[in-house]
Order: C-alpha cells, then sequence, then structure tokens
C-alpha cells in the first residue's frame, strides 16, 4: 500500500506562524507520530510527504531523527489542499495501484487503522475512515435559524485514511480540474463523479488538530497510550 500525506498546512488557529506538523507534541514534531505509526503497519510500504519546500528541511531532519524503514519521498505541494493531492499522485511509483490519503493534522492515527483500512481498499473502489455522529446536528440558515434536524443515526464524521484505486482517482482529479470544483476531501471527488465509496469504521481518537486546546487533549491521549511501555521500561 502506498501512503501520501499532504503537509503544507500553516498553524494560525494554533497561534503559530509555523507549519503546525513541526510543532512539538510530547517528545516529537505532530508530523513524527503519524509517520511512526505508518512505519509500524504490516501493509504501507512507501509514504510521500505533500509540503512546501520551506518546510522540506525540516522534514528531511525528522526522518533522519526516526531512523524508519519505509521508503520516504518528499513531494511539493500546491496552493489548495485538492492540488497538492494531486501532485502527490503525479509522484506515486509507476507501480502503485491503491493509495491511502491521510491529514498530517490526524496524528493520533494507529497501525492498526492502516492496516484496516488497506485491507479494506482491496475489496472496494474507495473507501474512508469514520465514526458515527454522537450529537443531534441542525441544519442552520444564514440569519441562524434552524431548517432541519437530520436523523444522526445515518450521519457518520468523516476522518482520514481515505483510500482509493490510484487510476479512478487520478481520473476524478482531472474532470475536477476541468469543472472547477472544490472539495474538502477526495472522497467528495468520487461522490461528484458517481463512483461508490465504503466507510470503514475509524478511531475516536483519531482527532484532528487544529486548536491549542486540540494539542492538549492529544498530549493526554499519548500519555495514556505510552504509559503501559512506559510502565514496562521501568
Amino acid at each position: 500500500m502506498h501512503l501520501l500525506i499532504p503537509a503544507a498546512g500553516r498553524g494560525q488557529r494554533m497561534g503559530s506562524d509555523r507549519n503546525k506538523l513541526l510543532l512539538p507534541l510530547l517528545d516529537k514534531p505532530l508530523l513524527a507520530w503519524t509517520l511512526l505509526a505508518a512505519d509500524e503497519s504490516t501493509e504501507i510500504r512507501w509514504i510521500g510527504i505533500v509540503g512546501k519546500q520551506f518546510d522540506f528541511p525540516d522534514f528531511r531532519a525528522i526522518i533522519d531523527d526516526l531512523n524508519l524503514s519505509t521508503p520516504i519521498m518528499l513531494i511539493e505541494g500546491g496552493e489548495t489542499r485538492q492540488d497538492s493531492v494531486y501532485n502527490g499522485l503525479a509522484a506515486l511509483p509507476e507501480q502503485a495501484s491503491h493509495v491511502l490519503i491521510h491529514d498530517g493534522a490526524r496524528c493520533l492515527v494507529t497501525r492498526e487503522l492502516f492496516d484496516r483500512c488497506s485491507e479494506a481498499l482491496m475489496g472496494a473502489q474507495a473507501i474512508i475512515a469514520a465514526v458515527p455522529v454522537k450529537d443531534t446536528i441542525k441544519i442552520v440558515d444564514q440569519q441562524g435559524e434552524v431548517q432541519d434536524t437530520p436523523n444522526r443515526r445515518s450521519m457518520w464524521a468523516a476522518q482520514t485514511p481515505q483510500g482509493f484505486e490510484v487510476e479512478t482517482l487520478k481520473w476524478c482529479h482531472r474532470q475536477g480540474k476541468v469543472l472547477g470544483w472544490e472539495v474538502t476531501d477526495d472522497a467528495a471527488l468520487f461522490e461528484r463523479c458517481q463512483f461508490p465509496v465504503k466507510i470503514v469504521e475509524g478511531e475516536e481518537t483519531n482527532l484532528k488538530l487544529t486548536t491549542k486546546f486540540d494539542l492538549s487533549i492529544a498530549e493526554f491521549i499519548l500519555k495514556q497510550r505510552l504509559e503501559p511501555s512506559m510502565v514496562k521500561q521501568q
């Protein structure tokens, strides 16, 4: 399985003027935790990190420090996430038939989720990790008035990894460029092109880190995960 990590995001909402994936979480940058989980996966054989050229020296330092066994390629991104994924797809090895795309800001992803998504993709054109919505959702108009309350039993909150047949996703991206579609994830391109997308149950801890508060939650989750191994070492 091949993995692309869009990693060009800034950290304004975290109060940072640098790429948020370079911010520290416990003793490692955010990006390092995603790379460690991917490297532990039994399915992932290649990783492409899609970002801005000026971040590449920091990315290389992280990769060198982790001493990973999985080959990693740095790929120059575009102006938007959609453009960056398009560039990442173009840089995939020629033999790549399937690809997982994982948001680098979801650095709490586990090896198990990478493996589960990889295995599910072998029987589908596209998959997305997602979790059932727990809250009651309201549809609200521009004046702030509630218009509808959809049944939450049919609603899922999308996460990443999302996985696709490479050639089909490339075709969907080309369609998006021609027709001027702007989407927030690659599954939306698949949906617009009338291709099926299947759900793989994600993880409640697979949070997208956006604010400083999210960092605090992530630190708590990681400490809980690491505590058993730390106790064994003692």
